[in-house]
């Protein structure tokens, strides 16, 4: 059994830059609100539905009931499934869970929704009865994750540092890379934002934290610093003696994403805004690498994802990375013999900013679109997730 996306069936909010106008919004109530009204957009039924998988990657009060809480938020009290949590590859753990689910025949009809909130991570303590006096331990989930890898004993952009290193990747490189991706977000954002009008709902209105009333109005991304030669320049790496600056690495966000994932072409022809298009998800690729390499992990998971379908890198007729660091588009590009720059049309993470859960889904409804106005053809989506490790998704976009 073949699983199959409806042309249309899915969506993303826009992303803003953490304590942003998102920051006030518990990312799981937000994220069913968002879900309840894209779905009567699309006059689909909750009930629909009878798998679901939410994927989250920072705590918010009562995530402990998960799937079943969201479930119930957008009128499907019989709906459940799992909570997911896969760092940065949790928007491909997503589709893959909901794929595998298909095949098994454990489900038919499945909703596959990530909503994460960078801003305002939960500050954790943990009990240590047997410590020096009873005390415990503690953590800031969002901060001392990125600025300590328990495993590898470094900073996420050690990691970075340390692939520029191996592959002689300079500040310069990592800064026309910079430039080259804003000037194609810049193209998303053309004629009025008809490429994000295409999956987004704009303007978007943002509720207040108890969903009763429209708190701002966003007409797409925000908090996005935009780039020149002049700026990026100016800046200095992060780490005494790197080439990483701020300019070249992706901004913590706020956002929400979903997708809907079916069992069969002709069930995605049902619920398709366009039953001509077919939308099938062909393969996944998984890998982890060499500790503290992270930006590299893509290269391995890319090339599990492709010998999977079949297909070599030149058969794919569009890229999208999440790309955290410039450095992973670099270094993805050599291994393949490809120009980056060829790479992520319409933008992606490093520009649009990477609120975790929702970055792949909404990297992989962009690459969904960007097959269709090309008339189809195989993508691949591939992104790097904390530990080293990375998922590779391709999807085909054809004439149903």
């Amino acid at each position: 059994m073949k699983a199959f996306i409806p042309y249309g069936g899915y969506w993303s909010t826009p992303f803003s830059r953490w304590s942003g106008p998102l920051a006030h919004l518990h990312a799981i109530e937000f994220a069913a609100h968002v879900t309840k009204s894209e779905l009567a957009r699309r006059d689909l039924s909750a009930n629909l539905f009878d798998y679901a998988a939410y994927g989250l990657t920072v705590p918010q009060k009562s995530c402990f009931y998960g799937v079943p809480w969201f479930a119930g938020m957008i009128g499907a009290d019989a709906l459940t499934g799992p909570t997911i949590n896969q760092a940065c590859a949790t928007g491909a753990r997503l589709f893959s869970a909901a794929a595998g689910e298909i095949a098994t025949g454990g489900a038919t009809t499945c909703l596959i929704v990530s909503g994460d909130r960078c801003s305002n991570g939960a500050h954790i303590y943990y009990p240590a009865p047997h410590g020096p006096g009873g005390t415990g331990d503690s953590e800031n989930w969002v901060l001392d994750s990125f600025a300590n890898d328990p495993w590898a004993k470094c900073a996420m952009v050690a990691t970075a540092e340390n692939v520029a290193a191996r592959e002689s990747v300079t500040t310069e490189e990592q800064h026309e890379l910079v430039l080259h991706r804003s000037a194609q977000y810049q193209d998303a954002l053309a004629d009025d934002a008809a490429f994000l009008k295409r999956f987004m709902t704009l303007p978007f209105e943002v509720p207040d934290a108890r969903f009763r009333k429209t708190q701002t109005v966003l007409e797409g991304d925000t908090g996005i610093h935009p780039s020149t030669a002049e700026g990026l320049a100016k800046l200095k790496p992060v780490m005494p003696g790197g080439t990483v600056t701020f300019g070249g690495q992706t901004h913590p966000a706020d956002g929400s994403a979903a997708a809907i994932v079916v069992d069969s072409a002709g069930r995605a022809s049902e619920l398709s805004a366009n039953p001509a298009i077919s939308i099938e998800l062909v393969s996944f690729g998984l890998a982890r690498v060499e500790k503290a390499h992270m930006p590299a992990a893509p290269i391995p998971a890319a090339r599990q994802a492709l010998e999977r379908a079949g297909k070599t890198i030149s058969d794919m007729a569009a890229i999208k990375s999440h790309n955290p660091f410039a450095v992973n588009d670099i270094a993805f590009a050599r291994a393949f013999g490809i120009d980056w720059r060829a790479m992520n049309n319409f933008g992606s993470s490093l520009i649009w900013g990477h609120p975790q859960g929702p970055t792949g889904l909404r990297a992989i409804i962009e690459l969904i679109e960007e097959l269709a106005i090309k008339g189809g053809g195989y993508g691949l989506f591939q992104g790097c997730a904390a530990g080293d490790s990375s998922m590779a998704v391709i999807v085909k976009v054809g004439d149903a």
